[in-house]
Order: C-alpha cells, then sequence, then structure tokens
C-alpha cells in the first residue's frame, strides 16, 4: 500500500484539519460565550442549543486532531531511531509551539485576578464553581503546565479556565515518546485494524456519555485525553496505510460529509434523550476519528471548503483563539455587574454582546501574528531546537544507504506548520 499523496499537502500542512481546528475551537468558544449574563439573545440562541449545550465536545476534537497530526509528523522521527536526545528536541518543540502565548496569557489573567480580588467580598473571581488558588506556588504550577496533573477533576485548577486542556495536553506530549515506542509497531497493522482501534478508543467516554449524560467525572479529563489523543495516533496510522486513488478520496469524501451529519443527529438525539439536561451527545465522539481521517484523505467536498484561505487563517489563529477568549468573555461579565450602563438586559449590553465576539478574534489574530508565531520562531533554533537541526541535516545510514520503500514515508507535515 502507498501512503497520502503529497499533493493533498501545501506548506507541509494537511490544509483541511487545520480548517477543521477553527471549527473546534469555535465551539467550545461559543459554548463558554452562551453563559453571558442576561438573557438579550436567548431566542436567538434556542434552536441552536444542541449544538451550543454540548461545545465542550470541541476539547475531545482538538485532542484527535492533536493525536493525528503530532503522529503524522514525528513516527518517523522519534519511533524509527528513539534517543534521549530525540525525546528531548521533541519536547522543546511543544514548548516552543504552546508555551510562550499560554505562558503570557495567564500571567496577564493572574494580574486581572488579583485586581479583581481586592474589588470583590464575596470570593467569586473567576467564573468556575472551584475558586483558583492564587499565589506564587499556583503561579509556578501554571506556568509549568502542570497545575491538572494529580488532580481528579479540572475545575479550578488553572487560572483560566479553559488552560486545564493545555496542562492536560502537555501530559500526552511527555507521554508521546514512550506511546510512540508501541505506535511504531503497528505502522504497518492493516488499516482496518487501526481504524477500528481509533474508534474503539472513543468508546469508554462515548458509553459513559450515552449512558448517563454525564461527561464530568473523577479523572475524567485523563480519559479524555488518553482517548481523543490515541484515537488521532491511530487514525493516522491508518491513514499512512491506504493507497489514495480517485475512488478513495470520492469515498473519503462522502464518509466525511455522513459523519458531519451523524454527529448533528447525534447532538439533537442527545438533547432529545436529556430533555435539555445532561450531554446524551457526547456519543458523537465515536465519530471524531472517522471525521479526522476522512479529511486527511480527501481533496474535494468538505476538504475543499475545510482548505480554504480564511478556514485555514482561522484554524492558525485556534490556539491563540482558544486561549484568549476566556479573559476577554470574563473582564466583560465582569464591568456587566459593575457597570450599570451595560448591565445584563441594556440596550448598550446588547449591542455590545456580538462586539465582543469579533473583538475576541481580532485579538487572537493579533496574538498569533506578534507573540505566538514570533515567539515560536525565535525559541525553536535555540536550546534542543538545535539538535532537531542537526538531525534534519545529517541523513541517517539506513536512508544513505539503501533507498526505502514508498509505504514507508510519512506524509510529509511538519509540526512547525501543522497546529496541533
Amino acid at each position: 500500500m502507498t501512503v497520502a499523496s503529497p499533493s493533498h499537502l501545501t506548506g507541509g500542512e494537511i490544509r483541511s484539519l487545520t480548517g477543521l481546528r477553527i471549527v473546534a475551537a469555535l465551539w467550545v468558544v461559543v459554548f463558554h460565550f452562551s453563559f453571558t449574563p442576561g438573557d438579550t439573545y436567548t431566542r436567538y440562541w434556542e434552536p441552536l442549543q444542541p449544538l451550543v449545550q454540548t461545545g465542550a465536545l470541541g476539547v475531545d476534537l482538538f485532542y484527535v486532531l492533536s493525536g493525528f497530526v503530532i503522529t503524522l509528523t514525528y513516527l518517523d522521527k522519534t519511533g524509527r531511531r528513539p534517543s534521549v536526545r530525540r525525546t528531548v528536541a521533541f519536547w522543546w518543540a511543544r514548548v516552543c509551539r504552546i508555551w510562550p502565548v499560554y505562558a503570557v496569557v495567564t500571567t496577564l489573567f493572574g494580574g486581572w485576578m488579583l485586581y479583581k480580588a481586592s474589588r470583590v467580598t464575596d470570593g467569586f473571581i473567576v467564573w468556575q464553581h472551584t475558586q483558583p488558588t492564587v499565589d506564587l506556588w499556583h503561579y509556578l504550577q501554571q506556568l509549568l503546565m502542570v497545575q491538572l496533573w494529580g488532580r481528579s477533576t479540572f475545575d479550578g485548577s488553572s487560572w483560566v479556565g479553559a488552560a486545564w486542556s493545555i496542562s492536560a495536553e502537555w501530559l500526552a506530549y511527555v507521554v508521546f515518546p514512550l506511546a510512540v515506542l508501541v505506535l511504531w509497531r503497528l505502522r504497518n497493522a492493516h488499516p482496518a485494524v487501526t481504524g477500528a482501534l481509533a474508534v474503539g478508543a472513543m468508546l469508554p467516554f462515548a458509553y459513559t456519555c450515552f449512558t448517563t449524560g454525564e461527561p464530568y467525572f473523577p479523572w475524567s479529563w485523563a480519559l479524555r485525553i488518553g482517548a481523543g489523543f490515541l484515537a488521532g495516533a491511530l487514525t493516522c496510522l491508518a491513514v499512512r496505510r491506504i493507497r489514495v486513488t480517485p475512488w478513495v478520496e470520492r469515498v473519503a469524501a462522502g464518509v466525511a460529509v455522513l459523519a458531519v451529519v451523524e454527529i448533528l443527529v447525534g447532538l439533537w438525539w442527545g438533547h432529545w434523550r436529556g430533555q435539555g439536561v445532561g450531554e446524551f451527545g457526547g456519543v458523537v465522539v465515536l465519530l471524531f476519528p472517522v471525521l479526522v481521517g476522512a479529511l486527511a484523505l480527501s481533496r474535494s467536498g468538505l476538504s475543499r471548503v475545510l482548505a480554504t484561505g480564511p478556514m485555514v487563517h482561522g484554524g492558525r489563529i485556534s490556539y491563540s483563539l482558544y486561549l484568549v477568549h476566556i479573559p476577554v468573555f470574563e473582564v466583560f461579565w465582569t464591568h456587566m455587574g459593575w457597570t450599570p450602563a451595560i448591565a445584563p438586559g441594556s440596550g448598550l449590553a446588547g449591542y455590545l454582546i456580538p462586539q465582543v465576539l469579533l473583538v475576541t478574534v481580532v485579538l487572537a489574530h493579533l496574538c498569533h501574528r506578534y507573540l505566538e508565531e514570533p515567539a515560536r520562531l525565535f525559541l525553536r533554533h535555540r536550546g534542543p531546537g538545535r539538535w532537531a537541526r542537526a538531525d534534519r541535516s545529517r541523513p541517517s545510514v539506513q536512508q544513505a544507504v539503501v533507498p526505502q520503500p514508498r509505504a514507508e514515508q510519512p506524509v510529509p507535515a511538519s509540526a512547525e506548520h501543522q497546529p496541533a
């Protein structure tokens, strides 16, 4: 079997998967924005409640995407000849990618929390059931992205509420060099096997949602990151082993559309099943690896839409959007309570609510352009990043002497360009 054609790729990334990232990010953002005080736009949200209320599942879609892209990029680099040097270089590459904007946003929001704490008397500082602790020790945990490790629940773990998933994903990156040893041995397995395992990895979380409608339970965060990341990795193994022909591309394009339709059906079914209470629709996570794999194998239909310029740019700024939206929302929500002119239900508040969403997207764009990317480029050639450059410039003995069969070559995606 041969791997996916390089014609699927532009600039070292699978553009349709990059475009899918902004869909996942906006799903989460809209879910959080639905908690805006007041009922100004309630009647407009109502028909979309099955979709809006399950926006937290966008995190699980992110995890599947990350597992796919990381495996696509690093399987051959770290699995073929594992070493401490390559492991550290991999960790450094991920730090360069996720840490700079995370550290800045966390620090600035920490300052906001201290300011708000000096003005309120009820102890309600952030929009979380469990209020996080603000002190130097917990600030250090936040900066190291380990604040969630060792906790059974994510509520109150992170100063920036949504950043719990960053801590969880960092744990997946730490473990990946060990997991890749197993993935490497599965790289030549039949795609039907790895594809079935990918869907099966999502089964425990899907079953819990299907039977109880309760996706939040002790250590649910660990199940979600483990299942999602593993499902993405196994999906990648399946895609690498599929010979891409025009017929396969057409089938994959149809499967992608069918997966989206079934996801929507599942979300509306879940809303009906729980009568608006619970998240029975979480069962649709079973379809996330199917969707990601189908998009990776096709270029028409939904893949073509997601690969358009605006969608790809949205995907590239999605990480910044994910981090900045909670601080922007919480500052606005707080001032709605402090400033009578924009109190919930007021005309001015109704005008400002859509503007806040727009400002959040613009801020994410600026954050990506002037902080996230420059910092990544600055850091990646320093420290362990120099080792990765040395490895790229020095071919292995095996590569120099024996031409590699086409089936062993990875789809040439680069972690430097493909958001993960």
